[in-house]
């Protein structure tokens, strides 16, 4: 890849490793079960920067991606690159909705046997890590790539950088969106459009479900998982209520609008009207659940990150021809979508014993070249996290009609503002990040599903946040 513009440049650092000690964690093999994966060479520019760096080791911690062929994908050039260096690489799986991976990281680099770099969700996870203690900066490798590959997504400079420094370097950009059946809508002869209300998705779900057919408009949930986390906050948001204030510091939880969306998405899981687009066993789901029923062709809508629609892509699903993608919805508060998506960022752990071969690494993965075999096998999922790296490949521009939706989300000017002044994203928080991972949100509407009055429920969600902020350092 020699001849590639955006190698041209030198402005590569070499810098960083470490080995692990994370029980319970699944190393990956070596070698591709892709097909069609083809693992870019490693450039002169990285090779000169590990030269010295011959013979020595890391591990690397990889956020499980829902398409096994796109881990696959990723390993595979993680192993090119340790042989085309000289070192050795290993390269282990972690499912990040676990609850508990910012402990048991946190444990590991306290113990001085984490590895040496991870890469994590930016918006649920770095400000966490950053507030223990556990990273290091690495802002000299940020600006080098910034050199070469132009500003990084917006996403990344709100939840990557404390006081001014990176403390950790994009990798690529996670598309999310709403999805469609946009066959069962034709059939009911309803338009689809890029503009919803929640109230309206609510409606067109109910219209468009027939349980005789197997068919169930509201696919999903409010039991634990990510998804649902998503969907509540997401929700929250766009009625005019935040777990805190723009600066990530006081919880401001229990106001009017979250009272007021909280009772609309409760209607829907209690309200008899709506149990026909409710599937069966959607109260117990966990993450996976929405993407095997999506997938099994028996939802009507459902939000996720673009796992889901790479999958449907990826095996040839017919769900894919019949998939409307659109943005969040907009609520009382908003007039148009508040949907920032996510990147993920790799992560230099504090005492890392090789911090120079995992910032080459990073370096080498982020570019177009070794990216592009991850995202075909994740398309909209894995999407470049770096403006030019877009332009690098011409797989990124037209290898599916929803990826200029996500060029533009991952790009939009930031922050996105409400009717009563709340700015999104809000500044990176160790306590919004620890109250989402906590599962508080979903613990809330299962009570309110079970009973609970709306108010009731979200005084007590807010009294637990107040809790778990202040466990952060961040005392009410």
């Amino acid at each position: 890849m020699g001849d590639s513009p955006l190698w041209s440049r030198r402005g590569f650092l070499g810098m960083g490793v470490g080995v692990l000690g994370a029980a319970g964690l699944a190393a990956c093999g070596g070698t591709s079960d892709s097909p069609t994966a083809v693992v870019p060479e490693v450039p002169k520019e990285l090779l000169d920067g590990a030269a010295s760096l011959k013979g020595s080791a890391m591990g690397l911690l990889s956020q499980k991606l829902y398409s096994t062929a796109a881990n696959d994908a990723l390993d595979a050039s993680v192993k090119k690159f340790a042989e085309a260096t000289g070192t050795k690489i290993e390269n282990s799986l972690v499912q990040a909705d676990a609850g508990d991976v910012v402990a048991k990281i946190d444990a590991e680099v306290k113990g001085g046997v984490a590895r040496d770099m991870a890469f994590m969700t930016d918006s649920r996870f770095i400000a966490q890590f950053h507030a223990l203690g556990d990273l290091e900066d690495v802002t000299d490798v940020v600006q080098a790539l910034t050199a070469v590959y132009g500003e990084p997504c917006a996403t990344a400079k709100n939840f990557c950088v404390f006081d001014g420094k990176w403390y950790a370097i994009p990798y690529h950009f996670i598309g999310i969106g709403s999805f469609l059946r946009k066959d069962w809508m034709q059939e009911k002869s309803i338009t689809p459009k890029d503009v919803y209300s929640w109230e309206e998705l609510r409606d067109v779900c109910l219209e468009i479900s027939d349980p005789g057919k197997r068919r169930f408009g509201w696919g999903m949930t409010v039991n634990r998982s990510g998804d649902g986390n998503g969907m509540i906050e997401a929700l929250i948001n766009s009625y005019g209520g935040a777990i805190a204030s723009n600066d990530g510091k006081k919880v401001t939880f229990n106001s009017p609008e979250t009272v007021q969306a909280v009772t609309f998405l409760g209607d829907i899981y209690t309200n008899p009207k709506y149990k026909p687009m409710l599937p069966p066993g959607v109260a117990s789901w966990t993450d996976t659940s929405n993407n095997e029923n999506w997938l099994a062709g028996v939802l009507g809508y459902t939000r996720n990150s673009f796992s889901v629609y790479a999958d449907s892509k990826t095996k040839k699903n017919p769900v894919y021809e019949n998939t409307h993608v659109f943005s969040d919805c907009t609520g009382p508060a908003t007039d148009k979508s508040l949907l920032l998506g996510q990147s993920q960022g790799f992560t230099v752990f504090k005492g890392a014993k090789n911090a120079p071969l995992a910032k080459l690494l990073a370096q080498y993965l982020v570019s177009a070249p070794a990216l592009v075999g991850v995202a075909k096998e994740a398309p909209g999922l894995v999407m470049p996290a770096w403006n030019k790296v877009w332009d690098a490949d011409p797989y990124f521009a037209g290898g599916d009609p929803a990826f200029p939706m996500l060029r533009t989300m991952s790009q939009q000017p930031l922050p996105l503002k409400t009717k009563n002044e709340l700015t999104f994203p809000q500044k990176a928080s160790a306590g919004q990040q620890a109250v989402v991972a906590a599962y508080v949100l979903t613990d809330m509407m299962q009570q309110v599903v079970q009973g609970a009055a709306p108010a009731q429920a979200v005084s007590a969600a807010h009294a637990k946040m107040v809790q778990i902020f202040a466990q952060q350092g961040l005392p009410q």
